[in-house]
């Protein structure tokens, strides 16, 4: 019976997450262009009311209390996380950050993929998820996992030590996209790679909440004007956008040219 109602209890907290879309649930952004060309914040753009980024609304940080749903039987089938990370091409000894991690679902694939010369730095801005993670680690024997108390404006990434930042789910729950967008590009070498892995807001027939979605024209508004270069979407999740960003390189000097004497 206390099993009962505490999955009762857990499905009620998660039903502004994932509920069936319904006409008054039309993601914001669904009927937007999908060759829609980013530009950068105007002052009459940023004029968002409190709780709203760019004129979308910012979702709630989904607590540790839900931590359970991070492990539902049909995330596998929802959103394929091996083959994201597939996709992604993370090369062995390379030093990767999980942000927003929670219970560490991707950080332990993360762990095998870059192997015992890699690191995975897994954040959370909540203490209990951070215990989790931490035990999950241990119980899975990823040494090269380390959990990272942070906050919403601050990864508590270490400087231009970052080869690849995944946030699965995460950023439309950041409350300071600019500043945290600021730190993560501080975090990543040139050249780095800042991938987004957000439910399709285009697609009305994804049954997430509209807070809980974002459009690739929406992303890229956000995160390209922080000095991130967009370099690619791979559409082939059932639900899900990963959307890649890219810290550039420094430019080359150009070559003095001598003058004829």
């Amino acid at each position: 019976m206390k099993r009962t109602l505490r999955r009762l209890a857990l499905a009620l907290w998660l039903l502004p997450v994932l509920v069936p879309p319904t006409a008054a649930q039309e993601p914001a952004g669904a009927n937007a262009p999908a060759a829609e060309t980013p530009k950068a914040p105007t002052p009459k753009s940023r004029r968002d009311r409190p709780g709203y980024y760019m004129g979308r609304r910012i979702a709630d940080v989904m607590s540790w209390r839900g931590a359970e749903w991070l492990y539902r039987q049909t995330r596998i089938e929802e959103e394929q996380p091996e083959a994201m990370l597939d996709a992604l091409e993370i090369a062995p000894g390379s030093t990767v950050a999980d942000v927003g991690a929670g219970v560490g679902y991707h950080s332990l694939r993360l762990s095998k993929r870059v192997g015992p010369k890699g690191r995975v730095l897994a954040t959370d801005i909540q203490p209990q998820m951070i215990q989790m993670l931490k035990g999950n680690a241990r119980a899975a024997g990823a040494r090269n996992v380390e959990a990272i108390l942070a906050t919403q404006r601050d990864a508590k990434l270490p400087a231009a030590q970052v080869d690849l930042i995944l946030m699965v789910d995460v950023y439309h729950e950041s409350s300071d996209p600019e500043t945290l967008l600021d730190n993560l590009f501080q975090a990543l070498r040139p050249g780095g790679r800042l991938v987004l892995v957000e439910f399709r807001g285009e697609d009305p027939e994804v049954p997430i909440r509209p807070e809980h979605k974002m459009t690739v024209a929406q992303a890229r508004r956000e995160v390209e004007p922080r000095g991130f270069a967009f370099q690619k979407t791979l559409d082939f999740l059932p639900w899900q956008h990963v959307i890649i960003f890219e810290k550039p390189k420094p430019k080359p000097d150009a070559p003095k040219v001598e003058p004829n004497p």
